[in-house]
């Protein structure tokens, strides 16, 4: 072997160790960074906006997986945790789910039960009547086919009624059997209520006999019931004052 010879054997060698070397650093490198990192683990991100309140489903999240050090303790890794429940607050477009953002549907309490009834959008208040609200249940009556001494009146239904779900607004066909003075398309929302059955028999009279009923939405730790002689109203309390 001539020293041209030697000095290629050499400078092969020479590239080999640096190579081995270099893949040895970059082992390294990437042991250090796992080391650093830890394992991966399963989360979940909200795919498009969720309204606060809404019913969950897991189809509206979509599954990532991120390291788990990085991962608080109170992210959501199990999608069972959603079935049956509502979004406590409004859900942002790419947000990391966590256990806070979801709560257990309102259930029904001893004695009570569940009684769903239309709302005109227009009547009702308007986007701010969400599952868990208490609200006061208003009807107003007209005077006709009610008697000669019958006046027009607005009257409570039910004192802090508590609200379990809000459906869909839906159009409705506004002529009712035997009226002719209404006609056209209204929207309405189904709105349930947990409720005795007594209020709930009132409810159902109202909604059947009266010409409007309206939903008073209340603070969540103030009075329900109104003062002694505030349940009802007429034009002629205000006319005699």
């Amino acid at each position: 072997m001539n020293a041209r010879q030697r000095r290629g054997v050499i400078l092969l060698v020479l590239s080999v160790l640096c190579a081995l070397a270099a893949f040895a650093g970059v082992v390294v490198v990437i042991s250090d960074v796992q080391a650093k990192v830890g394992p991966e683990v399963t989360a979940y991100r909200v795919k498009a906006d969720i309204t606060a309140y809404s019913p969950l489903q897991p189809t509206q999240f979509e599954k990532i997986t991120m390291p788990e050090r990085w991962l608080s303790a109170n992210a959501v890794t199990d999608l069972s945790a959603v079935r049956g429940r509502i979004a406590v607050s409004d859900l942002k477009k790419g947000s990391l789910l966590q256990k806070d953002m979801v709560a257990d549907r309102p259930a029904l309490e001893s004695g009570q039960q569940e009684i769903a009834i239309m709302i005109d959008a227009s009547t009702g208040v308007a986007g701010k009547i969400t599952a868990g609200a208490r609200v006061n249940i208003f009807a107003t009556f007209d005077d006709e086919g009610r008697g000669k001494d019958a006046v027009a009146e607005s009257r409570l239904i039910v004192a802090g009624a508590r609200v379990l779900d809000v459906g869909k607004l839906t159009p409705l066909d506004q002529r009712r059997s035997g009226d002719s003075r209404a006609s056209g398309i209204r929207e309405a929302v189904p709105i349930t209520f947990a409720l005795g059955t007594a209020d709930a028999q009132r409810v159902a009279y109202a909604e059947s006999f009266a010409k409007h009923v309206r939903l008073a939405l209340l603070p969540k730790d103030g009075p329900a019931a109104l003062k002694p002689g505030e349940s009802t109203y007429t034009l002629d309390e205000d006319k005699n004052k």
